[in-house]
């Protein structure tokens, strides 16, 4: 009977020891070591929704605001539209511009258009028009101290002594002359930070939401700014004004007492199809420029700011303008359909320290002359 119950322990005692030594012990860290390798390779694949998540942030961080929805909404759709500015990258110098046609309003193209920026002597496109929706144009203006000692580019009004409205106005859309840009502000609303809030509320009306006037010549002030976009759609509001277009279109001119004025539109007389435009220039806001183009039937208003190759930079804008409209009037005629889209509302050379050059011009008598001849 003993030996029969030592016989039936054997074996158990056989397994405790098998359990009990380092063979055993390698047995089930082996075990271990398995179970903690896929417990890793399936912590892997749980970083893909974080790193979504992350994507997705971004993706929202990047989501236009609200204005600038609203403004994508109310612009004008077509083809053009949708243009990627890298189409001109490394041809052009400038910080921003906007091509448009004259004619739909439709975007031909943008380059960081609603970039604000200093306008320089291209603001003086509100004063001039401003100046001659008020004057008949006969109108004698005062010269104050302060008009007077404006800087460069000027006319070197004399103080106390008073000017012909007309001259006064060539002086600044053809000469960019600050002196008679402050002489006429004065005349109008009293004092130039007054007909600044007048040019600002013009503006606006025009359809330039983003510009802020504090000066009526464009001189740096702070808080003063326009973008590439507004700065043609003023002008091309500005060009429908049969008066303001006849003057933008001089190269040369008169004034009443015999003096010569020369535009500093370069544009004029070596660019084909330039019909008017403004140019600018300060420290701050870098060679500016605002442009209207005809030609073969079509039209179309370039605006740059911050350039510092101007001429060069217009040529390839306007070159660039005219293509992409005929490759629209193509798609155009191809599909049947009007070209340009959706008619927007009618609502709406350098020159380094802003050019120093003696100027002149023609009387708002002797152009109407001209005009019915």
């Amino acid at each position: 009977m003993g030996s029969f119950f030592c016989r039936r322990l054997l074996p158990v005692f056989l397994l405790v020891f098998l359990l009990a030594s380092p063979a055993g012990a390698q047995i089930d860290v082996k075990k271990t070591k398995g179970v903690s390798l896929d417990t890793s390779h399936k912590f892997v694949p749980k970083q893909a929704p974080a790193q979504k998540k992350q994507n997705k942030k971004a993706q929202v961080a990047k989501r236009p605001s609200g204005q600038e929805m609203k403004r994508k909404v109310a612009e004008p759709h077509n083809v053009a539209a949708a243009e990627v500015p890298t189409e001109l990258q490394g041809k052009l110098t400038c910080r921003s511009a906007y091509v448009m046609d004259a004619k739909t309003g439709n975007v031909l193209y943008d380059l960081s258009a609603d970039q604000p920026g200093q306008p320089a002597s291209t603001i003086k496109v509100l004063t001039g028009l401003i100046a001659i929706e008020s004057f008949t144009g006969n109108e004698m203006v005062p010269t104050s101290a302060y008009a007077a000692n404006m800087p460069a580019s000027k006319i070197y009004l004399r103080k106390g002594a008073s000017y012909q409205a007309s001259d006064l106005i060539n002086a600044v859309l053809l000469a960019s002359a600050n002196d008679a840009s402050v002489a006429l502000a004065e005349k109008l609303a009293g004092s130039e930070q007054a007909f600044a809030r007048l040019m600002t509320k013009k503006a606006e009306a025009l359809g330039a939401q983003n510009t802020i006037c504090k000066s009526a010549n464009g001189l740096t002030r702070p808080g003063q700014q326009t973008t590439a976009r507004d700065l043609a759609t003023l002008f091309n509001r500005a060009m429908r004004n049969p008066e303001f277009a006849e003057r933008m279109a001089t190269a040369k001119v008169h004034t009443s007492d015999g003096k010569v004025l020369r535009s500093h539109n370069k544009a004029l007389w070596t660019v084909d199809g330039a019909v008017g435009g403004k140019t600018g220039y300060t420290a701050a806001a870098g060679k500016t420029y605002v442009g209207k183009f005809q030609r073969d039937g079509q039209a179309i208003v370039v605006a740059l700011l911050g350039s510092a190759s101007m001429w060069n930079d217009i040529a390839t804008l306007v070159e660039h303008g005219f293509t992409k409209q005929e490759m629209i009037a193509s798609a155009s005629r191809r599909d049947g359909d009007a070209a340009g889209g959706v008619q927007v509302s009618q609502v709406s050379r350098q020159n380094p320290g802003e050019d120093h050059v003696d100027y002149a011009i023609l009387t708002l008598s002797e152009q109407k002359k001209k005009i019915k001849m």
